[in-house]
């Protein structure tokens, strides 16, 4: 069965969105924290540009859902790097 994605009419997003991607596999195939929590610091930055868009519009779809999205990011690189500080105390 055939992954359908839909997309976001935003040229900033659609060439943040390969990069992003990239990143993540690189997290998920990462075997250590402290390597996982190196490129989770990459996809902050990353993302971070998604979220200071300067053409961000409250009223549209695409940049509501880009938000939505970056932010889940977001939480997710950050979760990463709390667990690295954590294991890092212990």
């Amino acid at each position: 069965m055939k992954k359908e994605e839909s997309t976001i009419n935003c040229a900033l997003f659609q060439k943040q969105e390969i990069v992003i991607k990239d990143i993540t596999i690189k997290i998920n195939m990462s075997q250590g924290l402290q390597e996982k929590a190196k490129f989770a610091e990459t996809l902050q930055g990353e993302v971070g540009v998604l979220l200071s868009c300067p053409d961000y519009d409250t009223k549209r779809l695409d940049c509501t859902n880009c938000h939505f999205i970056a932010n889940l990011r977001e939480k997710t690189a950050g979760l990463i790097m709390k667990i690295k500080e954590s294991v890092q105390h212990n």
